[in-house]
Formats: structure tokens, C-alpha cells, sequence
């Protein structure tokens, strides 16, 4: 494969295949119809014949050469496949076309400092566990740094202090960096509000942009319900503080918790399996 794309690169060789796509010709002809000096063109056929998209013989004192359609249909069908890997309904591409048009619309609106003030977000999932269970993984430092990041990150360090006035830090990477190796992706920094365990939870987060500055405050609102089927959970953001720069953040909300409560449904999907030994200890860092 990669002998014939470094074939097709060439303008002239593609000339050539476009010629032999109609007949096969002779060496001297090709040459005239691209108006090239026959040893040129005799090297740029042997390089389409060595990745295998053509093929010769001799006639008399001439060489025909045609076209060989089987590696270009290869190729045709491997580069349909990473179309439509990319084109894929809900995924990573479509993820990132949406993310890209969000933050094209917040930075128009952020002009002065408080753009975003007030604005909120609702999310909604019912999820499989009790709601002791589903706190767990609310509070829990050990299964927070399963769910609590987009699907492109991960968590490399994390406090949550699950009391009024406890401490939270969140900071992440790229999820493919296992080494810590690149510049940290984020952080966001803040403090427990409210705990009313397998209830009610509520806390303050600021992402924090390059500078160390605020970007903006998130006042998060967690509460869990029982169902028949297990924990119905709702969350409420609510923006203050934000600033002119805050925009990538608050165009990224949306869509990266809703990643996140979606990893934390799969989470608590396999929690029988594989957690339910997890120890309640709390753990400082996810490095």
C-alpha cells in the first residue's frame, strides 16, 4: 500500500494511469501524449510496475503496458473504510465538529467579563446501582478517576474531600499520554459545598486556563433518587465568575460531561464485577 501511494503522488504517473485506465499503450505513445521524453517515461512506468498497479510486455520491438484495477480498488475500499471510520454517527469526528462550532459561537458572545454569568446546564441519566452505590463513585477518588473526563482524557491527579469545605483538585491529561510526558491538558480547582450522603451533593469548580487564572465557577448540583432499576441522577451547572477566555471551556460543557456521565453509566454498568471490593479510602493522586 505504501509503495503505490507514493506511486500515485506523482502528477505524471498519474497521468500515465488515467491513459492506461482507457487501453493499454506502448511506451512511446504515453510519452507523446504527455509530451515527455520516453526514458522519463519508461522510469515512471517501472515505478507504477513495482507497486503493482501495472503491468508489461513486450511486443516486438515494442512494450505494452495496462492497467491492473485490483490494487486500485484496494486501495479505494481502504480509504472508503477511513471515511467512514471518521464519518461514524456519534463519534469522535462528529464530537469534534460540534465541539469546534460551540466554541466558535462562545467566543463571539464572550466580549467582557461575565458573558457567561448565569448560564446553566441540566444533565440526566438513570443509572444501574443504588444510590449509595452511585455515591460512591461520586465521591470516592479511587472510581472518580474511572468517569470523571471526556473521552479523550484522563485523570492525573485528584483530591475530593466528600464534606462541607473539603478540597477538590482535578487535574487531567491527554487519555493516549500514560507516560505524563506532554503538558498537563487542564486543571480546575474547588471546594465541597453541601453533603448529604446517597442524596444530595454540591460543590464549586474553576478550571483554571494556562496562566493559572480563573477561567470561570461551576456550581455543580448532584441529586440521586432511587428506582426500581436503580439511581436516577441529576445535574445542574450553574456559571459565575467567568471571564473573557473562559470561552473554549464553556463551549466544551456540554458536550465533555456528558462524555463523562456516560463513562460513569459504563462504570457502574460493570461495577458488580470488578469494584465492588474498592476500598473507600480516599486517594490523593491518579498519576
Amino acid at each position: 500500500m505504501d509503495a503505490l501511494l507514493t506511486a500515485l503522488a506523482d502528477p505524471a504517473r498519474w497521468r500515465l494511469l488515467s491513459l492506461l485506465a482507457e487501453r493499454p499503450r506502448s511506451v512511446g505513445v504515453l510519452a507523446q501524449l504527455t509530451d515527455a521524453r520516453q526514458p522519463q517515461t519508461t522510469k515512471h512506468l517501472q515505478t507504477l510496475e513495482r507497486a503493482g498497479v501495472v503491468t508489461s510486455q513486450r511486443t516486438g520491438q515494442r512494450r505494452i503496458y495496462t492497467l491492473r484495477p485490483g490494487p486500485l480498488r484496494d486501495l479505494a475500499a481502504a480509504l472508503s473504510q477511513l471515511a467512514d471510520t471518521a464519518d461514524e454517527a456519534d463519534g469522535p469526528g462528529e464530537t469534534y465538529d460540534r465541539y469546534g462550532l460551540s466554541v466558535d459561537a462562545e467566543r463571539l458572545a464572550a466580549q467582557e467579563s461575565g458573558w457567561a454569568d448565569g448560564r446553566s446546564f441540566t444533565f440526566h441519566r438513570s443509572l444501574t446501582g443504588r444510590p449509595e452505590i452511585v455515591w460512591r463513585h461520586l465521591t470516592d477518588t479511587a472510581l472518580l478517576t474511572r468517569w470523571w473526563t471526556p473521552e479523550d482524557l484522563r485523570v492525573s491527579e485528584l483530591v475530593f474531600e466528600a464534606r462541607p469545605g473539603g478540597r477538590i483538585v482535578q487535574e487531567y491529561r491527554d487519555a493516549e499520554d500514560i507516560a505524563g510526558s506532554h503538558p498537563v491538558v487542564g486543571r480546575a480547582e474547588g471546594v465541597v459545598d453541601d453533603v448529604r450522603p446517597g442524596e444530595h451533593l454540591a460543590y464549586r469548580l474553576s478550571p483554571r486556563l494556562p496562566d493559572g487564572r480563573l477561567a470561570f465557577t461551576a456550581h455543580v448540583v448532584m441529586n440521586l433518587g432511587p428506582t426500581s432499576t436503580g439511581t436516577d441522577l441529576d445535574v445542574r451547572w450553574r456559571i459565575t465568575d467567568s471571564t473573557v477566555d473562559s470561552a473554549d471551556f464553556v463551549a466544551g460543557i456540554e458536550i465533555g460531561f456528558g462524555q463523562s456521565l456516560d463513562k460513569l453509566a459504563a462504570t457502574l454498568s460493570a461495577y458488580p464485577h470488578d469494584t465492588d471490593t474498592t476500598d473507600n479510602t480516599a486517594t490523593r493522586s491518579a498519576r
